[in-house]
């Protein structure tokens, strides 16, 4: 059984910094696409960023140039850097594999960004 278990969100000042961090157990994770996803309130989950299993990184038009995927195999550990942090990043971040997500989510980690 999948289980991943967010972390790192808070509350930030626009223009501010976050790092998140996702510990996956349950899977052979270095054979495996990641992906962060978020939830604003009232809005459907979207996709935010995904880090293949070569390393190979693709995101959201959105976050682009503010926002890196990074992995650590050995620490069965995903990312996301994200900086230059803006309101409309306010939502509930979660991991999940990439491209096709479980149907089973985290508990994910609140970003708010608000001055």
């Amino acid at each position: 059984q999948v289980q991943v278990v967010e972390s790192g969100g808070g509350l930030v000042q626009p223009g501010g910094s976050l790092t998140l961090a996702c510990a996956a157990s349950g899977i052979i994770f270095m054979n495996n696409d990641l992906g962060w996803y978020r939830q604003a309130p009232g809005k459907q989950r979207e996709f935010v960023a995904g880090i293949t299993k070569r390393f190979t990184t693709n995101y959201v038009d959105s976050v682009k140039g503010r926002f890196t995927a990074l992995r650590e195999n050995a620490l069965n550990t995903v990312y996301l850097q994200m900086n230059n942090l803006k309101p409309e990043d306010t939502a509930v971040y979660y991991c999940n594999l990439y491209p096709t997500p479980l149907g089973s989510w985290g508990q994910g980690t609140q970003v708010t960004v608000s001055s």
